[in-house]
């Protein structure tokens, strides 16, 4: 199965560009790729338990509605570790497809295989 890694910096303060990257997410899960988010800055609040709840933005379908499917599919988050801590999140509240894993995470996850990123 080829892969594709969507890179999220944007949380509940940007709820259209963590939208839009759920929507590009699970639209490539439906294309037969295997997809991890990697979430970074803001956008670790949204791989906590309650977290796609907060956001909503007008005239798309809510964060939940999106984040349930991804991780149904297999789909997967890597919290960025420093943004992770620098927030004092606590990893007992993590969503079930949800880890604490950085940069040599992705790298193993990505292997040898070329994969594209999709950024917001």
């Amino acid at each position: 199965m080829s892969k594709a890694v969507v890179n999220l910096t944007a949380g509940p303060e940007d709820p259209e560009a963590a939208t839009i990257a759920y929507l590009v997410a699970t639209a490539g899960q439906a294309n037969g790729r295997e997809v991890l988010i990697f979430a970074t800055k803001e956008a670790v609040l949204l791989g906590m338990t309650g977290g796609p709840e907060t956001v909503a933005a007008e005239g798309r379908p809510a964060l939940a509605e999106l984040a349930t499917p991804f991780a149904a599919a297999g789909g997967t988050v890597y919290q960025c570790p420093v943004c992770f801590t620098s927030r004092g999140l606590d990893e007992a509240a993590l969503l079930p497809n949800a880890r604490v894993a950085g940069g040599a995470a992705l790298w193993e996850w990505i292997g040898a295989d070329d994969v594209p990123v999709f950024s917001y």
